[in-house]
């Protein structure tokens, strides 16, 4: 009996199951939240330099016809006929209200950084981190540097929580990440200065990693193999959810410190109801202790209305059927382990292709929200609406298709969805906008699926180390993705190429991972050997059946249902079903 044969002895997917997945799915409903937080604490508003003088233009009234004419002796213009955002005249230049002399501060060099700091246009924005600490013009960097230091919080928080977790467990760590969450978060909110908030963003970013690499682990290790995919995709569905909650929250609450605070604080919830939740049955008996891995299922058993199975389980019961994963539990697993053997090698290196560039493309769209032309608020809710179709369609492939095509269809759309926009013009907006949604949505279909896959091709023991090092990569691209905008100064098409390319190089090295459709979850590293084994000799098999055939011979048809003779002709039908062709 296998681990998946215990989980239908208890119930299946039952109550227990749907209840679990349920409380599991609200704290990943705000990861996105955090993730994509900075298209809007972070945004940048219309801005100018403060004029010496002191009056009313100072306070905010740009619009009116009157400032903006008695700005231009202060602050030149652009090549737009626009006041320039970072620079005024050290002296006033009076002369420049004569419409006739207009011109002339074009050519004006007798400019200056604004020494008394700026002016922001509060319509759309009352307060974000670029207004209170002044990242405009000079410090613009920062900005980036902020989002930079978030993704490396999840980046290390990958790293520290995909281990830990299987060591201490899933449950203890998904607890603390909630904890650290609501924390570190609402810190932020407070934050007295930029290196303050900075700080507490980078342990947010940690929180987010322990949350979503616990939350997915422990909803796919209590699901039954028939209802993997049904429970990847829910857990999909609520990061986009998460992405509309988002664009409401910001729409509702303008200041950055406030919506801060209000994405962070609800985690103290998701701490104190998380220990309620059920440990993982099979890291505990992959960790020896078969006790509370008894204990835990027989919880399941009354919980889903098999009270009776549940109480036929015993300490011998599983100790004689669970024989593979109590050795491995006096063994001590490291990220080394990934790559011991040939097939775990393969596993980890086409794995970590994809995790980096989903995540590289991924981010390269979406925290670039301000650059559409159109409101923020109505493009974020279409990112997050396109996430509906788009993971609806990758269910379907994924459950009747396999893992493997969906994945690597995804990634390659993705791909050629971002590099169509090269031969777009920058007029047509309305078209380069379909383009990157429909890439952002394959991407979001890719990132389901990864989740998925990933938890399925690595063994129990090392199975959060797997999905750490997933995460990581795909951190890696998250802290690269805003770092290639800057290779616009050499060309403009240059971020989109690198952005496509990336995916559809990823797209065709998915091709080599082995499907996962209802094969069971591999427990030890033995498990995956001996899978990849067992297809191997399955195809080598069906080769030899094919390829032993002589004229007007025998051909053993029983695959087929029958044993009959065949002739030429049809001989060359069965060679090209074999080829593929």
């Amino acid at each position: 009996m296998t681990f998946a044969k215990l989980l239908d002895q208890v119930g299946g997917m039952g109550r227990f199951q749907v209840i679990n997945v349920i409380l599991l799915v609200f704290p990943m409903i705000l990861l996105a939240c955090h993730n994509l937080l900075q298209n809007f604490t972070a945004a940048v508003p219309d801005h100018r330099c403060r004029v010496p003088a002191n009056d009313t233009c100072n306070e905010n009234e740009t619009e009116s016809l009157e400032c903006k004419y008695f700005l231009r002796a202060f602050i030149p213009m652009d090549g737009n006929r626009t006041l320039q955002k970072c620079h005024r005249f050290i002296t006033s230049q009076w002369p420049l209200l004569n419409s006739s002399t207009v011109e002339s501060q074009d050519r004006d060099t007798n400019t200056e950084a604004c020494p008394d700091g700026w002016i922001y246009d509060m319509t759309v924005f009352t307060s974000t981190i670029v207004t209170e600490w002044d990242l405009v013009c000079d410090f613009r960097t920062l900005k980036q540097m902020a989002q930079s230091v978030y993704m490396a919080g999840v980046l290390v928080g990958a790293i520290v929580f995909g281990g830990l977790s299987d060591k201490f467990g899933r449950k203890a760590m998904l607890i603390w990440s909630c904890l650290q969450m609501a924390i570190s978060g609402s810190c932020a909110a407070f934050a007295p200065s930029f290196t303050a908030y900075c700080i507490f963003r980078f342990l947010s970013g940690m929180a987010v990693s322990g949350v979503g690499l616990n939350c997915v682990s422990l909803s796919v290790e209590w699901t039954p193999m028939q209802s993997r995919a049904t429970v990847s995709m829910v857990t999909g569905y609520s990061y986009s959810i998460g992405q509309f909650i988002l664009a409401g929250m910001a729409f509702t609450i303008r200041d950055w410190r406030w919506l801060q605070l209000a994405v962070s604080f609800p985690y103290l919830a998701f701490f104190l109801y998380g220990w309620w939740l059920t440990e993982s049955a099979r890291w505990y008996a992959t960790s020896g202790k078969l006790e509370l891995a008894l204990r835990e299922l027989q919880k399941v058993a009354r919980l889903n209305g098999q009270k009776e199975q549940g109480e036929k389980l015993s300490l011998e019961v599983l100790t004689a059927n669970l024989q593979k994963e109590v050795p491995s539990s006096q063994s001590r697993f490291t990220a080394t382990d990934l790559v011991r053997t040939p097939v775990l090698r393969r596993l980890t290196c086409c794995l970590c292709f994809v995790w980096f560039s989903t995540s590289f493309a991924y981010y390269g769209l979406a925290m670039d929200l301000q650059n559409f032309g159109v409101s923020i608020y109505l493009i974020q809710v279409i990112f997050g609406a396109v996430d509906i179709p788009a993971k609806l369609i990758a269910f379907f492939v994924i459950c009747y298709f396999g893992r493997r095509i969906t994945q690597a269809l995804s990634l390659i759309l993705a791909g050629f969805s971002i590099v169509a926009n090269i031969f777009v013009s920058q007029d047509m907006q309305i078209l380069r906008t379909v383009f990157a949604v429909l890439g952002k949505g394959c991407l979001a279909a890719s990132f389901n699926c990864v989740f998925l896959y990933t938890g399925e091709l690595y063994p129990t023991v090392i199975r959060q180390t797997g999905m750490g090092l997933g995460n990581t990569l795909a951190r890696i691209g998250g802290i690269v993705a805003p770092l290639v905008r800057m290779t616009s100064e050499y060309s403009p098409s240059l971020p989109l190429v690198i952005y496509g390319a990336a995916p559809i190089i990823s797209g065709i090295v998915a091709c080599f991972l082995p499907e996962t459709l209802n094969v069971p979850l591999p427990d030890t590293i033995e498990d995956v050997e001996s899978q990849n084994l067992k297809q191997q000799k399955a195809v080598e098999n069906y080769k030899d059946k094919v390829f032993s055939m002589q004229d007007g011979g025998f051909l053993d048809m029983r695959m087929f249902g029958d044993s009959r003779p065949i002739g030429s002709s049809e001989k060359r039908n069965v060679f090209d079903v074999a080829s593929g062709s």
